[in-house]
C-alpha cells in the first residue's frame, strides 16, 4: 500500500508541476474548427465548445484543483484545532460554551453549510475554498475536543497552571505536542473530502468559474453531453476519485506507520540460560516460571527490563516480590497474566499454570484457564474499575461469562463476597459507580471482584501503597484469608520490606530483571546473603534507629535495561564485589533448603548480627 501510495502522489505532484507547464497553451488555445468533437488521435478525450483540447484541460487543471483542496483542508484544520484545544485551557464556563458552539456546529451537514457560505462570499474559488473551510471547522474541533480532554487533566497541566503559564503557552507546548499526531493524520484523510466536496461546489457553479477551470468544472461542462460523449464527464470524474484515493491511502499508510512504530526493531533474544537442576519439583506448585524475559522494543533501541526471572509458588503460600523501583516486578507480574503492552516481547524456559504448559495450550485455553484460575489486583483501584459501569455488573460479568451462572445467583455471590470483605451497603453498593466509593473501599471491592472466581492464584500488584495504615492492616487482613480459607497462591509485589516480611512466607528480592534471592520470610531482617537483599533490608527505618544520623541508602543507580554489560547486575553498587563479578553472571544457586541467592560471594551469617554488619555494609 505504501509503494501504490507514493507512485499515486507522485504522479499527482508531477502533473500538477508540469501540467501548466506542458499543456498550458493547448488547454487555452480555441480552434473553431474542431468544435465539439469526440474523441480523436490527435484530441484523445475530444475537445470542447471552443475547441480547446479536453485532456490537455484535464491535466493542466491538477495544479489548481489540488492547490484549493490542500489550502481548504489546512484552513479548517487550523480554525477547528485552535477552537477545539481551547477548551483545554480556558475556564469551565467557557469550556461549557465553546462545547455548545462546536455541537451547534456540528448540527449542520457540512456541504450544505459549504453551499450556503459559498453563496454568502460570492461565487469563485477564494469564497469555495472558505466556505469549505468553515464547514470542515467544527469537524476538526470535535476531534481535536475529545484529545485535549485527555490531557487537560494530567498532572503536568496542572503544574504548569500552578506555575502561571499564559495560556497561549500551555495551548502550544503542554495540548497540541501531544495530540499532533492523530491530528496530521486526520487533516491528510479530510484533503480528500475537500477536493471531492470543492469539485461538487464547482459543479454547481458555486466554486471556481471561468476562465478558470478545475476538474469540478470541467466535469460540469461534460455533463452537458454526456449521452453522445460520456469521454469528457468521465475523466474528471476519474481524476477527482484517483486523487481522492490518494489522499486517503496516505493518510492509513501514515496511520499505520505510526501504530507499527514500536515494533519495527527486530528482536534478538540473548542467550537462554540453562534451567537450574538444582531446583526442587512440587506437583502442588500453582504456577512454575523459569528463565522469564521480556523486551520492549522502542524507535532506536530495545529495553530488556526483565532478563531470566525464575519463580514459583506452591498452593496457600503468599510470596512477596520486592526490589527497587525498575527492577522488573510489575513487567513480570504482566507476563505471568498475558497482559504485557503490545509489542513486548516475552520468553521462558518453562511457564506452567495449574499444571499446564503455556506452550502446548491453544491461545484460548489459556486465556480461559487464566481468567478462571488467575486474578490480579491492581496498585491504582480508580483506573482498575471502568468507571461507567455499575461495581455489581463488574463484580458479576467474568462469573456469567465463564461459569454461566445466571444473574440472580451472581448477584447473591457478589454480596456475600462483598460481606467477607467487611463492606457494608448491599444491593446499594452494587448500584454504586466506581467513584463514589472511596480509595480504600475501591480497594476492598478490587479484592472481593478478584475472588468471584476462587482464584488458585491471585497476583496483588502494590495493592496497599496508596492507602493509609488502617486500611492497609484491613486488606492485608483480607489476602490473609483468602489465603487461609481457599488455599490460594498470592504473589505479593511491595515496595515495603517490613510488611512483606510479616505477610509472606517467602520473599523474592528482585534487582536488575532477575531474581537474586529467594529466602523465607522470617530470615529476611537476620538472614539474607545477597549484599543487595543485606543493604535494602538495612535501609528501612526502625523505631532503634539513631535519628540524629541520616537514614541509609544504596549508593548509586540500577543497570541501564537497555545495555548489555556482562556479570553481576549489582556489580557497580557491591562493596563486596570480585573480579569475577564482572565478567561472569551468578545463578541462583541453593544455599540451605527453601534459601537461593544469585551470588558468587554470598554473605556470612555470622555477620547479620551486631555492628560488624552495619560498619561493612557502610563500607
Amino acid at each position: 500500500m505504501g509503494v501504490i501510495t507514493l507512485a499515486m502522489l507522485g504522479s499527482l505532484a508531477v502533473l500538477a508541476i508540469a501540467g501548466a507547464v506542458l499543456w498550458g497553451q493547448a488547454a487555452d488555445r480555441p480552434d473553431p474548427s474542431a468544435v465539439l468533437r469526440g474523441p480523436t488521435a490527435s484530441h484523445l478525450l475530444g475537445t470542447d465548445h471552443l475547441g480547446r483540447d479536453l485532456l490537455a484541460r484535464l491535466l493542466s487543471a491538477t495544479w489548481l484543483s489540488l492547490l484549493l483542496a490542500v489550502a481548504a483542508t489546512l484552513l479548517g484544520a487550523v480554525a477547528g484545532i485552535t477552537l477545539g484545544a481551547l477548551t483545554a485551557v480556558v475556564g469551565g464556563r467557557a469550556r461549557r460554551l465553546l462545547g455548545a458552539l462546536i455541537n451547534l456546529l456540528l448540527a449542520f451537514p457540512a456541504l450544505l453549510v459549504a453551499m450556503f457560505f459559498a453563496a454568502l462570499f460570492g461565487a469563485g474559488a477564494g469564497g469555495a475554498v472558505f466556505a469549505l473551510a468553515v464547514a470542515s471547522a467544527p469537524g476538526f474541533a470535535r476531534i481535536t475536543q475529545t484529545l485535549a480532554a485527555g490531557v487537560a487533566g494530567t498532572d503536568f497541566m496542572a503544574a504548569a497552571r500552578v506555575l502561571g503559564l499564559r495560556r497561549h503557552r500551555l495551548l502550544l507546548r503542554h495540548v497540541l505536542p501531544h495530540i499532533a499526531e492523530p491530528l496530521m493524520l486526520n487533516t491528510t484523510i479530510a484533503a480528500g473530502s475537500a477536493l471531492v466536496a470543492l469539485s461538487g461546489l464547482s459543479f454547481l457553479g458555486l466554486g471556481v468559474q471561468s476562465p478558470s477551470y478545475d476538474w469540478g468544472l470541467l466535469l460540469s461542462q461534460g455533463l452537458d453531453r454526456i449521452y453522445t460523449e460520456p469521454l469528457p464527464a468521465v475523466a474528471p470524474g476519474v481524476a477527482i476519485v484517483y486523487a481522492s484515493v490518494a489522499f486517503q491511502l496516505l493518510g492509513e499508510v501514515l496511520a499505520g506507520a505510526a501504530a507499527r512504530r514500536a515494533r519495527t526493531r527486530q528482536l534478538e533474544e540473548p542467550a537462554v540460560h540453562p534451567a537450574r537442576a538444582d531446583r526442587p519439583a512440587s506437583v502442588d506448585h500453582v504456577l512454575e516460571v523459569e528463565d522469564l524475559r521480556i523486551a520492549l522494543p522502542s524507535a532506536d533501541r530495545v529495553v530488556r527490563p526483565v532478563r531470566g526471572v525464575t519463580l514459583a509458588l506452591r498452593r496457600g503460600e503468599m510470596v512477596g516480590l520486592v526490589g527497587e523501583s525498575g527492577s522488573g516486578k510489575s513487567l513480570t507480574a504482566l507476563a505471568i497474566a498475558d497482559l504485557l503492552p503490545d509489542g513486548a516481547c516475552a520468553t521462558w524456559g518453562t511457564h506452567r499454570f495449574l499444571g499446564a504448559d503455556a506452550k502446548s495450550s491453544t491461545r484460548k485455553e489459556r486465556r480461559r484457564q487464566l481468567a478462571t484460575g488467575m486474578a490480579m489486583i491492581f496498585q491504582n483501584p480508580a483506573s482498575a474499575f471502568n468507571p461507567s459501569l455499575r461495581i455489581g455488573t463488574q463484580m458479576t460479568e467474568a462469573v456469567r461469562a465463564h461459569h454461566g451462572t445466571p444473574r440472580a445467583q451472581a448477584v447473591e455471590q457478589a454480596l456475600a463476597q462483598l460481606q467477607r470483605v467487611a463492606l457494608p451497603g448491599g444491593h446499594g453498593l452494587l448500584r454504586s459507580r466506581p467513584f463514589q466509593l472511596s480509595g480504600g473501599q475501591r480497594q476492598r471491592v478490587a479484592i472481593a471482584a478478584a475472588s468471584m472466581m476462587r482464584p488458585d492464584l491471585i497476583i496483588a500488584d502494590e495493592p496497599t501503597t496508596a492507602l493509609d495504615v488502617t486500611v492497609q492492616r484491613q486488606i492485608m487482613d483480607l489476602l490473609r484469608r483468602i489465603r487461609h480459607d481457599d488455599a490460594t497462591a498470592i504473589l505479593f509485589i511491595s515496595h515495603d520490606v517490613a510488611l512483606v516480611a510479616d505477610a509472606c512466607d517467602r520473599v523474592l528480592v528482585m534487582y536488575g530483571g532477575t531474581i537474586v534471592e529467594n529466602l523465607p520470610a522470617h530470615e529476611l531482617a537476620a538472614g539474607a546473603r545477597h549484599p543487595y537483599t543485606r543493604m535494602l533490608v538495612a535501609s528501612v527505618p526502625d523505631m532503634a534507629a539513631d535519628r540524629d544520623r541520616p537514614l541509609r541508602t544504596i549508593e548509586g543507580g540500577p543497570p541501564d535495561p537497555c545495555g548489555a554489560v556482562p556479570g553481576c547486575p549489582f556489580y557497580d553498587r557491591c562493596p563486596h564485589r570480585l573480579d569475577r563479578c564482572a565478567v561472569e553472571s551468578p545463578v541462583l544457586s541453593l544455599l540451605a533448603p527453601e534459601h537461593e541467592v544469585a551470588c558468587w560471594q554470598p554473605m556470612p551469617p555470622a555477620l547479620l548480627c551486631g555492628q560488624r554488619e552495619t560498619e561493612e555494609v557502610e563500607k
